[in-house]
């Protein structure tokens, strides 16, 4: 799975990187985090028939049906083997899927037994933002109406996750799925619903583009969120 992730590229630089128009929402208000957990807001790359465009989405998906919103607490992912077979993921994955953002992510690797888990910190070798295959969904919140009397949206996204590589595997046996540049078009169209195209896209990325070092066991409180939180550390 991908539980907690690191997001420091500026949202102007995100832009430029994803070939976005300028962050629209409140995305340009995100700054440097170190420790981003589910339910916080993710800046997130879609095209849903305008221009692609780079905003803010909570992560974790609430489905357009959903009765209650806490329902996306348990959808921070979607496994790629299923996602065609899951009701809050299929509709989803023919009509608004997204890239998320992020710098690197954090796993636990089982050490000393399986009551010590060490945080490892992944990143891309070159140090780019990995683009995370994504989905989005709008809830309708009928207990809450904005100005005009239409009900308050929630825009939410989950991200996928497959196989793990070689060197993943090591530390966990799920990875989030990484989609390259020349993936991004076709995923984001937003007029492709030819779901079992887009299905090879959500493959495990090579090893060869990520590193790995292990970091502080103060990246488990989510409550902290520091630069340091990224720096290696000597394990014992």
């Amino acid at each position: 799975m991908c539980g907690r992730f690191v997001s420091t590229t500026s949202p102007d630089q995100l832009a430029d990187y994803f070939r976005t128009g300028p962050p629209t929402g409140h995305a340009s208000d995100i700054g440097a985090r170190y420790n981003v957990a589910p339910t916080q807001g993710v800046l997130t790359v879609l095209d849903d028939g305008g221009p692609r465009r780079l905003d803010v989405f909570r992560w974790g998906l609430v489905p357009f049906w959903a009765k209650d919103p806490r329902i996306g607490n348990r959808m921070i992912n979607a496994r790629a083997e299923t996602i065609t077979e899951k009701n809050s993921f299929k509709r989803p994955f023919a009509t608004k899927r997204c890239i998320i953002a992020a710098d690197g992510f954090y796993e636990w690797k089982k050490t000393g037994g399986a009551a010590r888990k060490q945080p490892m910190y992944i990143t891309r070798v070159d140090g780019a933002p990995f683009a995370f295959a994504g989905l989005w969904d709008v809830w309708d919140d009928p207990n809450h109406t904005d100005r005009a009397g239409d009900p308050m949206q929630l825009h939410s996204c989950t991200i996928i996750t497959t196989q793990p590589n070689e060197a993943i595997s090591e530390i966990h046996d799920r990875m989030p799925v990484m989609l390259p540049p020349s993936s991004w078009n076709e995923w984001l169209d937003s007029d492709n619903d030819d779901v079992d195209s887009l299905a090879r896209f959500l493959v495990p990325a090579p090893s060869r583009l990520i590193r790995i070092h292990p970091v502080s066991t103060e990246v488990n409180n989510v409550s902290n969120d520091r630069p340091d939180l990224i720096e290696p550390v000597g394990v014992s």
